[in-house]
């Protein structure tokens, strides 16, 4: 038994009718009989009744559904207090209208049902009190996700800049998530961070180092590497509204053009850069030599550093005008050696130059590997010795004087020890993509559509930025201490409510422990509504 709407094109009024299917055995076909139910209102999408016998059988139908029912609430409850904190819910609400409760159902879901596919949503519907409160079918679900459109999306960020913490630098990163479904137009082969042989999407996340929470997102194809993803992030920023925006950035992003484009949004930036540049190595000399100084020495992060200061080759084309800006902007980089990182360093070299000897003395050579061949190698081969691969020492040397070293850039005034720090904190966009993986089910995609990737994408982003606020919380408590994330939503999980029929919802019994823990994550433990 279905329910099937059908508009009448001579009124314009849509009719909802009882749809029930059977066989008939003689034709060997299906046939449907239908019967009306009653006009769906245009607005609420609502279905209101046209006949007496119908809205009798409906009102029946509705004292049965508000019959006395218990159900699991104290981790919703906390969803609840999280999402008005953030202003996700009446966010949600402005954009979705409809169906933002939906939308807060799946997420909750997500939360609780740790790597749990969403086909058993309607088992954990029926004993948890949710926004919505009613199951949510598959196909329900799929039209959901499809429903999400880019002015959703980039509604829904305008909307999360107003808890922007000012000063705050942003982490921004990209990881390659896998995908079984090649038809989707952005997967594709790339460079798989996780070295997955499957095809994938790329997906572009900001982060608050401060706040620990995320900001934005953006899907990628799965062939786009790092370096061309930040020009559309900084449009994209733009058109959200978002001034005065400070990035830190992996080494991956660095490219002159990026560089540029920074300074001509006039935004602040840390990046991490490879050694291998040619104006890194001319700025260290004159410092190499006494780099290794005592009072260069932080005994905390167990390495030496230096800070200097110089400029940039900034250039801006300017198509309307035919001509190329160019000036020098100030730019400081940030020297950091580790000797323990150096011993690696010249251990991983020096097996890395045998590998490389191995090849060509058994003529087995890589393609890939020929450059490296020339640069450290002589070569020579006779009919009697074979070939033979003498490493040239001048190489090797120049390659191993920068072992231990690496560096970072901004166009922003700090010591190297904060600027090491700040980097560091980077590590929280990480943690964040194992969350999307791991934790709520993003490891590998199985959707069928690019409109339902898109928008099982924007849920679980809104699912991310519960579980942050929470891990965020539980650090500043020390409650880790004593929980895991899982296990203190279970712990909460346990608390149920009585809903009785025109009654306020009665909350159930808490312990000692359950209040603590809604006290350190910054709420007041619920209560009888």
């Amino acid at each position: 038994m279905a329910i099937v709407h059908q508009k009448d094109k001579r009124s314009g009024i849509t009719y909802a009718y009882e749809s029930t299917s059977y066989w008939v055995k003689e034709l060997k076909q299906s046939r449907s009989k239908r019967v009306l139910i009653g006009r769906v209102d245009d607005v609420t999408g609502e279905i209101i009744p046209t006949d007496g016998r119908v809205r009798n059988k409906l009102v029946v139908e509705a004292k049965a559904e508000v019959l006395p029912k218990r159900s699991f609430y104290g981790a919703t409850y906390l969803f609840d207090c999280i999402g008005k904190r953030l202003g996700i819910t009446s966010a949600l609400k402005t954009i979705f209208p409809q169906s933002y409760r939906q939308i807060l159902s799946i997420v909750y879901f997500l939360l609780l049902e740790d790597r749990t596919a969403l086909s058993r949503f309607a088992k954990w519907s029926h004993t948890h009190h949710h926004p919505f409160g009613k199951d949510i079918p598959s196909q329900r679900s799929s039209e959901l996700f499809a429903a999400v459109e880019e002015s959703h999306r980039q509604q829904f960020f305008s909307i999360l800049k107003k808890r922007k913490v000012d000063g705050e630098y942003w982490a921004y990163d990209t990881t390659s998530i896998s995908s079984y479904s090649q038809q989707l137009k952005q997967v594709k082969y790339g460079k798989n961070k996780e070295h997955d042989k499957l095809p994938q999407i790329n997906l572009a996340l900001v982060f608050g180092s401060t706040s620990q929470l995320p900001y934005y997102y953006r899907q990628l194809a799965g062939n786009i590497p790092d370096s061309k993803t930040l020009s559309p992030l900084l449009n994209d920023l733009r058109d959200a509204g978002y001034e005065k925006v400070s990035l830190v950035l992996d080494r991956g992003f660095y490219s002159k053009e990026n560089i540029d484009a920074l300074y001509k949004e006039h935004l602040k930036f840390l990046m991490s850069v490879s050694m291998g540049l040619k104006f890194l190595r001319n700025n260290l000399e004159p410092l190499y030599d006494g780099f290794r100084s005592f009072d260069h020495y932080n005994s905390a992060y167990e390495l030496y550093h230096h800070s200097v200061r110089t400029t940039w080759d900034y250039e801006q084309v300017r198509p309307y005008k035919n001509d190329v800006i160019s000036e020098e902007r100030r730019i400081y980089i940030h020297y950091f050696f580790n000797i323990d990182k150096a011993a690696e360093d010249e251990k991983a070299f020096d097996l890395q130059l045998i590998t490389l000897r191995d090849e060509l003395e058994s003529g087995k050579r890589v393609p890939e590997h020929e450059k490296q061949y020339t640069k450290y190698f002589t070569i020579t081969s006779t009919p009697k010795r074979g070939t033979k691969a003498a490493v040239i020492p001048e190489a090797v040397a120049k390659a191993k004087r920068y072992h231990g070293f690496f560096a970072l850039i901004s166009n922003q005034k700090m010591d190297a020890i904060e600027a090491l720090q700040l980097y560091r904190n980077k590590e929280v966009v990480e943690k964040a993509f194992n969350d999307l993986k791991d934790r709520l089910g993003m490891r590998r995609t199985l959707v069928s559509s690019q409109k339902s990737l898109e928008g099982k994408l924007f849920v679980q982003f809104i699912a991310l930025i519960y579980v942050s606020y929470i891990k965020k919380k539980m650090q500043d408590g020390n409650l880790f201490s004593s929980y895991s994330i899982q296990s203190l939503l279970d712990t909460l999980d346990v608390i149920d409510c009585v809903q009785m029929p025109g009654k306020r919802l009665r909350c159930g019994e808490l312990l000692e422990k359950q209040k603590v823990i809604y006290e350190k994550l910054g709420f007041s433990p619920p209560s009888s509504l």
